[in-house]
């Protein structure tokens, strides 16, 4: 019967230090009189804390292999502690961690990728990145994130690939959220929450080539003219999915693909009222109130009058 592993123990600050091999074999028990089954079990426990060429041992559940570690899909409710230093690409995906502490990645100074799709992860801590300088493919999709918050990827200058895809519930990111990623090339927003953009979150990054945002419930509404303009200037440089990419709102543009949407769309965000449109607002107003005035007293006459007719008739029938 397959049972669920139980949770990695919790996480201890990293203190960048490496363990000597003296300790790690005097914390093992001594299996007595060398016996062929007992010394097959040392060697499968010798194999599990052997060291790696960093000189920290692998963790259990993952394997490691040329600087790549690989934890995915092992039903993870935490990350895991104590990785190899020299750690390049780590995998966590397809596990069910929902958070990572503040000081995860401290001592990985080496690492390019980090995969932490499909998990249950609803934010991000403060300053995760701040040590990760040589970060360049970051994958978060399929996951629960809410929002991207400002200075995010603080100090990971080197991220060219960003997945926030198929995150339901990211609702908003701050116009400061990429700020400083001038190498970024890919960004996927794409099956989200988002209704609205910020001009000022994808403007700072030059190297962006391609851009997802379909699959999410825009609103393109006034204050979208600035992205969708910014847009149509750099589709001829910058790879977007423009045919899943659809406005869900206002009701006059249900439906219609975000990028069909011309300067004509907005002519009603630009309209201006000079002192004469004023004026004759006003004039106009004036107008409409005298005649409603004079048409409810017209109205109260001619009821009267027709309840004094109803009466001499009764009069009169009497």
């Amino acid at each position: 019967m397959d049972t669920a592993p139980a949770p990695m123990g919790s996480l201890q600050h990293c203190s960048c230090q490496q363990p000597k091999m003296g300790d790690t074999w005097s914390q093992l028990p001594w299996p007595g009189p060398p016996r062929p089954a007992m010394l097959l079990v040392s060697l499968i426990l010798a194999a599990g804390v052997m060291p790696s060429d960093a000189g920290t041992s692998c963790p259990v559940l993952c394997t490691c292999h040329n600087q790549v570690v690989d934890c995915s899909s092992q039903r993870l409710f935490s990350v895991p502690p104590d990785l190899p230093r020299d750690t390049r690409n780590l995998s966590l995906a397809h596990n069910r961690i929902a958070a990572v502490p503040s000081g995860y990645l401290t001592c990985y100074i080496e690492l390019r990728v980090l995969d932490l799709r499909n998990n249950s992860l609803v934010e991000l801590p403060a300053g995760l990145f701040l040590h990760a300088k040589r970060l360049a493919h970051l994958d978060l999709s399929y996951n629960n994130l809410s929002h991207v918050p400002a200075d995010m990827f603080q100090a990971a200058h080197g991220l060219v690939h960003i997945d926030l895809s198929h995150n339901p519930g990211l609702r908003r990111v701050h116009p400061r959220a990429f700020q400083g990623l001038a190498q970024l090339r890919d960004l996927d927003l794409s099956y989200g929450g988002l209704a609205f953009l910020s001009l000022e979150a994808l403007e700072g990054l030059p190297g962006l080539v391609t851009l997802q945002i379909g699959g999410n419930p825009w609103v393109c509404g006034c204050t979208m003219e600035p992205l969708l303009k910014w847009l149509r200037n750099r589709i001829q440089r910058c790879t977007a999915d423009s045919q899943l990419a659809e406005c869900r709102g206002p009701p006059e543009v249900e439906g219609a693909p975000l990028f069909s949407l011309t300067e004509e769309s907005f002519k009603a965000c630009h309209l201006t009222l000079t002192l004469d449109d004023y004026l004759f607002i006003a004039f106009v107003g004036f107008v409409v109130s005298i005649a409603s005035v004079a048409t409810n007293f017209l109205l109260g006459i001619t009821a009267n009058c027709c309840h004094r007719w109803s009466k001499a008739s009764d009069e009169e029938e009497i």
